[in-house]
């Protein structure tokens, strides 16, 4: 089986993303991009000071790529805006991939229903369900909102919206 290849480089954590959601942001080197594959690649594993984490690389507009990174990574690394950050990149050898939560992978079993409306869902809507899932600060509220996403998906609803 051969290496992937990993593109190292240090930069700033800055303010930016999409106008709708700005958030913490880093910016990977045209070069850096290019050695992932360009255009093509889409997702990567990335080392944030030692800190690994899968991660889309996202268009910039007027060009370029960055990585978006969570308020909650952020915190957890304990960086801010304006502190500087090593980072390696190497493409993710299976992009599609996405850890469920316990919770909801015994919940899409239990509901066949929902784990069909599940699977129709693009990965980025997959994955937004993880990280709301996960933002939950409590036992009962990551409960409570998988029985609420599963029990919508089930009825042919959209996962955070009542019908």
């Amino acid at each position: 089986m051969q290496a992937l290849p990993s593109f190292s480089f240090r930069a700033i954590l800055e303010p930016g993303g999409p106008s709708f959601m700005p958030t913490q942001i880093i910016v990977v080197p045209p070069e850096v991009v290019e050695g992932l594959g360009g255009k093509a690649a889409k997702r990567v594993i990335a080392r944030l000071n030692g800190h690994p984490e899968r991660l889309g690389l996202l268009p910039l507009n007027g060009g370029g790529r960055y990585l978006m990174l969570r308020k909650d990574l952020c915190r957890a690394l304990g960086i801010t805006f304006g502190q500087e950050l090593s980072i390696t990149l190497s493409p993710d050898p299976n992009p599609d991939h996405i850890d469920l939560p316990a919770e909801l992978q015994e919940a899409l079993t239990a509901w066949p229903e929902a784990e069909a409306a599940f699977q129709r869902i693009n990965n980025a809507g997959k994955r937004a369900m993880v990280r709301y899932l996960e933002e939950a600060k409590t036992a009962e509220t990551r409960a409570r909102r998988t029985v609420q996403m599963v029990e919508r998906l089930a009825r042919g609803g959209h996962p955070f919206r009542a019908v």
